[in-house]
């Protein structure tokens, strides 16, 4: 049996050359990430307890994920030391996640994503770069700031997938 012809890169749809390189990116920035315990789906968590104490739900929203999701991530990042969850003082039902003295050395350590980039995109020109750069943040513009035709047909913002 013959082995199906896999067209080639320079024949991929937009979306796909994204999602390959996205997971790639996410590989090198666990790989990076690993040195502290940490991952891509905890260390936005440990960026927005370092500028305010949340609930988990709190958290699930701010990273765009469920609050199973965060549940989980936040019980990791409390097996580690870096945050510390405690009930909430007016819903003993909810949980307030705060960051520890450990959590916000980690993440002063490990936070310049450098390392990660140059592993995937260290072989382009610095022009190059600052160009994907430049789309990029055009791309992940908030719905309200793109011109009408790019905006969204629906009425509501896209839930943003699970981590």
């Amino acid at each position: 049996m013959s082995t199906p012809q896999v067209p080639p890169v320079d024949h991929w749809p937009v979306g796909r050359m994204l999602s390959a390189v996205a997971r790639r990116i996410e590989r090198a920035w666990d790989a990076h990430l690993a040195s502290w315990d940490l991952n891509h789906a905890s260390l936005p968590v440990l960026v927005h307890v370092t500028v305010t104490s949340m609930s988990q739900r709190e958290l699930a929203d701010a990273c765009g994920v469920t609050e199973q999701t965060m549940s989980r991530v936040v019980a990791r990042l409390e097996r580690t030391g870096y945050v510390t969850r405690r009930p909430h003082a007016d819903d003993r039902r909810r949980h307030v996640i705060d960051i520890t003295p450990a959590g916000a050395a980690a993440l002063a350590a490990c936070a310049d994503p450098r390392p990660a980039q140059e592993q995937v995109l260290g072989h382009l020109p610095p022009e190059r770069r600052a160009l994907l750069d430049e789309l990029l943040r055009e791309l992940v513009a908030p719905w309200e700031l793109l011109p009408g035709p790019a905006r969204p047909r629906e009425t509501t913002r896209p839930s943003a997938p699970t981590v």
